[in-house]
């Protein structure tokens, strides 16, 4: 009796891999729309691109055909926010709901970088060029009008003037405690993000959260990732072992901050991270835990 091919659906990890392995190409929308995978592995990532395919088609169709990408533009903040009433999560701003974008198509709520996901990709399907803009504290998209370009806070549907972005910049600068150092202009912060730079901001919004909670393998699910995301960042490896570490998984977590320490000989932590190390590897002498593969 001939044997039954068997092809195993790859890992969610794997899938993501396969998503952000070239930046060329590389589709936002699923890539970010997957990591909600780590906390619902079944999550039918097709789906949820077919979701947003359809609110893009109804608004299209309404479009007239020599509509401006101005009219475009004013069409789509009226849908959006106003029709379909998306619109940021106030009551509930730290929940993991809000990053992932599937739970934030049934809620119409999230933060600013998953509604702007969402944003982007329908501005994109209706031929306008909308960027993501990686602003202190704050998600911003841009959108390019001829010679000119509009500001939109994807939190609250608001048009950003200069003066607007001056206050949201003074504003961080309070929060972080830069007050006293040098102003930055807010024209360094009007560079638009790349697919990678974006889906990095949304998995370290999970991080800090899961950190907050000490919630190790959710924590250690997103590092997964953001390994992943950026190979050549030693500090995502670092975080990665820290997270191994507090999970007990010691061999494991010897490797991570091993390499920390080869990729950033020069680190502020090192001595620390050093002293870590030979904690974790005493430890590992008295009998090594398993772990989970890492790649």
């Amino acid at each position: 009796m001939p044997h039954r091919l068997r092809l195993d659906a790859p890992s969610p990890l794997d899938y993501f891999r396969s998503l952000v392995a070239e930046d060329a190409g590389l589709n936002l929308l699923e890539a970010a729309a997957s990591i909600a995978q780590d906390d619902e592995p079944g999550l039918d990532v097709q789906a949820v691109l077919a979701e947003v395919d359809e609110l893009a088609r109804r608004l299209r169709e309404r479009l007239p055909p020599d509509a401006s990408a101005r009219h475009k533009l004013q069409l789509l903040c009226l849908y959006f926010h106003q029709e379909l009433g998306f619109a940021g999560n106030v009551n509930n701003y730290y929940e993991c709901g809000n990053s992932y974008i599937h739970r934030v198509l049934a809620s119409r709520r999230g933060i600013p970088i998953s509604l702007a996901v969402i944003f982007i990709e329908i501005a994109s399907q209706l031929g306008l060029r909308a960027q993501g803009l990686a602003f202190p504290g704050h998600f911003l998209v841009k959108v390019l009008l001829g010679n000119g370009e509009v500001v939109l806070d994807p939190f609250t549907g608001n048009t950003l003037s200069r003066n607007k972005l001056d206050e949201f910049l003074q504003t961080f600068r309070q929060a972080a405690g830069m007050e006293g150092e040098v102003d930055l202009p807010v024209e360094l912060f009007m560079q638009a993000a790349t697919p990678r730079e974006i889906l990095a901001r949304m998995l370290r919004n999970l991080k800090e959260i899961h950190r907050a909670a000490e919630d190790w393998p959710r924590l250690l699910a997103v590092q997964q990732r953001l390994v992943v995301l950026l190979p050549e960042v030693a500090a995502e490896r670092r975080d990665r072992g820290l997270a191994l570490e507090a999970l007990g998984h010691w061999q494991a977590a010897v490797l991570d901050l091993q390499d920390y320490l080869q990729q950033e000989p020069q680190a502020q932590d090192r001595v620390a991270m050093a002293q870590r190390l030979q904690n974790l590897q005493r430890l590992q002498t008295g009998g090594a835990r398993g772990a989970p593969p890492l790649h």
